[in-house]
């Protein structure tokens, strides 16, 4: 008798339960964010700003400044899983609905996931379910950045340097500021910006969007190469781990991360049946995810955070207190 109740907490008590949390730990972050850009700041000025929760018990009320990023970075989250999740309903695939997942990273997120319960008919079930999810992701990620870039302030000649540097910025980013540049000439220049909380949230957008495309595994680019063609993506399966801890030591650590995630055992893509071969439609859906990878992607997300920078950290680097 208690089957139906816990069946009913799984399928939509959990995912409200993880949406609650995600809502307050985005929030935080995002309140730090504000803060910072109200005082004319970089998003991150000292450790402290990373764990923001004694500056907000010190003072609540602090704690709506953070509500602009947390309803942009939480709506990026929610748009890319509800393009899985609706690709699997038009496809009769069971799946949860998106799980927020609250962590203490800079987001206050490590993102959110679906859980895909039946088994995936075809190719072309399989790229739909692969694409959607990320081309959705983008096009919120865009009108976040495009929104940011907008209320987005000049830094002043005082601002004091940031503990995280943001790296090389992706193409999809520099595209957008020029547009934006001839549209409003009042747009602070890329080297002199202090960023809205909303513009941050967009960049994260843009980077959940790259790192779901890495062609590998379980994740959405594996999905997508998988339904192209299966044997292309057990070799790039078997050689990204390699790739990724290489791009560890040079460009940003988190890319070894992702590499020993692609070798558990669990990220093993299922069977997916050959037949019928993929329509040409989504060959052309294909392209487009490539196209967004590389339009998304950085090899450097962050400065200074690659394992060479470790293990010889630069001793005239500034770090806050």
């Amino acid at each position: 008798m208690n089957r139906p109740a816990r069946n009913r907490f799984r399928e939509y008590g959990l995912p409200l339960l993880l949406f609650a949390a995600g809502i307050v730990t985005t929030t935080a972050n995002g309140a730090r964010f504000m803060q910072n850009f109200l005082d004319g700041r970089p998003p991150v000025v000292r450790d402290s700003d990373l764990w923001p929760w004694p500056w907000l018990l010190d003072d609540p009320s602090r704690f709506h400044l953070g509500l602009d990023f947390c309803a942009a970075l939480l709506g990026i989250l929610l748009i890319h899983e509800f393009g899985h999740y609706f690709a699997c309903r038009a496809h009769r695939i069971k799946a949860t609905l998106p799980l927020v997942l609250p962590a203490p990273t800079l987001s206050g997120t490590a993102g959110a996931v679906i859980q895909i319960r039946s088994r995936i008919p075809n190719r072309n079930a399989l790229m739909d379910v692969g694409i959607f999810g990320p081309l959705a992701g983008y096009v919120a990620s865009v009108v976040a950045i495009a929104l940011g870039f907008i209320l987005s302030v000049e830094a002043p000649l005082d601002a004091p340097p940031a503990i995280v540097r943001f790296g090389s910025e992706p193409l999809t980013i520099r595209i957008l500021h020029s547009l934006l540049l001839h549209w409003d000439p009042q747009i602070p220049p890329f080297d002199r910006i202090t960023p809205h909380p909303i513009l941050l949230a967009g960049w994260i957008g843009l980077f959940i969007t790259s790192l779901n495309l890495i062609p590998g595994g379980q994740l959405d680019g594996g999905h997508i190469l998988y339904s192209i063609s299966p044997r292309l993506h057990r070799y790039a399966t078997n050689a990204l781990p390699f790739l990724l801890f290489i791009a560890g030591a040079v460009f940003w650590i988190g890319w070894i991360l992702w590499g020993i995630f692609l070798m558990i055992p669990a990220m093993r893509h299922p069977r997916v049946a050959v037949e019928p071969n993929l329509s040409r439609g989504r060959l052309v859906l294909g392209v487009i995810a490539l196209l967004i990878f590389l339009l998304t992607f950085s090899p450097t997300p962050f400065y200074d955070n690659s394992l060479m920078h470790f293990l010889h950290p630069n001793p005239y680097s500034v770090t806050g207190t």
